[in-house]
């Protein structure tokens, strides 16, 4: 595939970037929507989504470079060259949710309701990011054949763009891009139900996320790695646990208590 979408001025304009940008606008979108349903001021939730962006995208590469320092103690101005490829959505997801966290404190939001508010933008937001890896033949699983991409159902286009000198190649990006599509729609239906408690919606994003890509990166041949074990299944599997642990929790405390869509309750207070 061509990882360049068009040229400016000879300005490589990148699939990869653009289509993480992409995802970024429509997931920005959706999140002042939602939070105006909790009279949140726009000001501070583009301000907020401005820094979890930021900070998100920085982590997501710091967290991948620091997995692969024996390459780039040796190609340092290659650290920043995000556009190629080289984000880790752990990374990402961690330091997006620091900032949030950090930001809710010091303007007095709830940042567990942010995190609702959130999550089924990044999960629709990765999905659309997904396809990046297409482009820069990239984040794709163990060689494969044909005809048993056919089996899969898989696009022909995707099978087209996973020949890659001259070898057949399983399209996890694909797969996971799917996962979180279908993700993206049960957090919306779960997030607008009735008796839907705060935090729910983020602690099902972590366990859908989490478990779909345990079994992705099962299959993945360019995962980052800690000794002898894939880093992503590591922190999926943590990730799971221990957002399973925080669901029973917050539903041992009554059904009435702590509703997501009680509109009054936007701030702490």
């Amino acid at each position: 595939m061509n990882p360049v979408m068009f040229s400016i001025l000879g300005v490589e304009v990148k699939w990869y970037s653009m289509l993480i940008l992409i995802g970024i606008i429509i997931g920005v979108l959706l999140v002042i929507k939602e939070s105006k349903k909790f009279k949140i001021p726009y000001d501070d939730i583009f301000n907020m989504c401005f820094y979890a962006i930021i900070f998100g995208i920085i982590g997501a590469r710091l967290y991948y470079v620091l997995f692969n320092l024996s390459y780039y103690r040796y190609n340092l101005l290659e650290i920043i060259e995000i556009w190629n490829g080289g984000l880790a959505i752990h990374g990402g997801i961690i330091a997006g949710a620091l900032t949030v966290i950090v930001y809710a404190k010091k303007h007095h939001l709830n940042f567990i309701r942010l995190f609702d508010i959130v999550t089924p933008s990044l999960i629709l937001a990765q999905a659309i990011g997904r396809w990046g890896n297409f482009f820069n033949s990239e984040a794709h699983g163990f060689a494969t054949t044909l005809v048993e991409l056919q089996k899969y159902y898989v696009p022909e286009f995707v099978i087209k763009g996973m020949y890659i000198n001259g070898v057949y190649y399983l399209p996890t990006f694909y797969f996971e891009s799917l996962w979180c599509l279908l993700g993206f729609i049960i957090l919306l239906i779960i997030r607008n139900l009735k008796y839907n408690k705060v935090g729910t919606t983020s602690a099902i994003y972590l366990m859908w996320y989490s478990f779909g890509r345990f079994f992705i990166e099962a299959w993945r041949t360019d995962s980052l790695m800690l000794g002898g074990f894939k880093v992503a299944q590591l922190v999926s599997a943590t990730l799971f646990i221990s957002s399973l642990i925080y669901l029973i929790y917050i539903y041992s405390r009554g059904k009435y208590t702590n509703l997501y869509n009680d509109i009054n309750k936007g701030r702490v207070n």
